[in-house]
């Protein structure tokens, strides 16, 4: 299906965006198998939305003809960006957000499957709080448990303790992670109004709101643009945590990547306390 737009006029629509470096080809065939059936279900309510994906290549993307074809049957267009090499998480996503023309927009990983009733979830909630300009999800695991992945503002400690300690040193660290993680807000139930920062792994954006921030800070190479661009988000919008909205994340944590990845949180870390202020313990 091909859309013709007056240049920077919205569509009603939801436009999605997806970084890719090296993906896992199952993994991604099956995020994608879930947005088809998130967007089966959301325009079966809402016969006018569009979905707009678009697949940012930096590197490694094998062929996902089967993927993109089996969305496009649903009705959907499909584009991939490719030839800028690896230009980070953020800027790959800029690349996306800059064309878009939606009234909504995805900031979606290659390791969220989506519930099928997700997207209805997130629009109907935006459509109906119009000084909300971001939702984020419940967010879980494999085995079906909350990924606390809201957060207060972060101290140095923090940071080292969730990301880089084992497990069995970590419980002397219960109390404090909890509270990092707002395990005392957020649950299966309630919305949560204004969590300081939320996970870019599923950023579900009102399209004007994302527009006026410019997307994501390029600096950031990877790790901490979600960050940074969550404590911008508050200074034009609310943002809003919605139980309703469920996805299941595959994720893992930076210590788990090896050396290259602890390099590459060290100095994102270094650049978002520069930006927003030092905390240590």
């Amino acid at each position: 299906m091909n859309i013709t737009r007056e240049p920077g006029a919205e569509i009603e629509g939801l436009s999605v965006s997806v970084v890719v470096y090296r993906p896992d080809v199952q993994q991604l065939a099956q995020t994608l198998k879930s947005l088809a059936a998130a967007y089966d279900a959301l325009e079966e309510m809402h016969p006018a939305f569009r979905l707009d994906l678009c697949l940012v290549d930096n590197g490694g993307l094998p062929d996902m003809t089967a993927a993109l074809d089996a969305l496009r049957a649903h009705g959907a267009t499909c584009s991939i960006v490719a030839g800028q090499g690896n230009v980070g998480y953020g800027r790959g996503h800029n690349l996306a957000i800059e064309r878009a023309a939606s009234r909504y927009h995805l900031v979606l990983n290659p390791d969220i499957d989506l519930d099928p009733q997700a997207l209805i979830r997130a629009v109907e909630f935006l459509e109906s709080h119009s000084q909300v300009g971001l939702v984020t999800p419940r967010i879980g695991d494999e085995d079906g448990y909350i990924q606390y992945l809201c957060r207060r503002y972060p101290t140095l400690l923090d940071l080292f303790v969730r990301g880089f300690l084992p497990t069995r040193v970590r419980r002397f660290f219960a109390g404090r992670l909890a509270r990092y993680e707002m395990q005392d807000l957020i649950n299966e139930r309630d919305i949560v109004w204004d969590p300081p920062i939320v996970s870019g792994c599923f950023m579900f954006f009102r399209a004007s709101v994302l527009k006026k921030l410019a997307g994501f800070d390029p600096r950031y190479f990877l790790y901490f643009e979600d960050y940074d661009l969550s404590l911008r988000t508050h200074e034009v919008a609310r943002i809003a945590y919605v139980p309703a909205v469920r996805v299941l994340h595959h994720g893992g944590g930076a210590a788990r990547k090896g050396s290259t990845h602890i390099r590459m949180f060290a100095t994102s870390a270094f650049r978002f306390f520069n930006r927003f202020g030092w905390k240590w313990l």
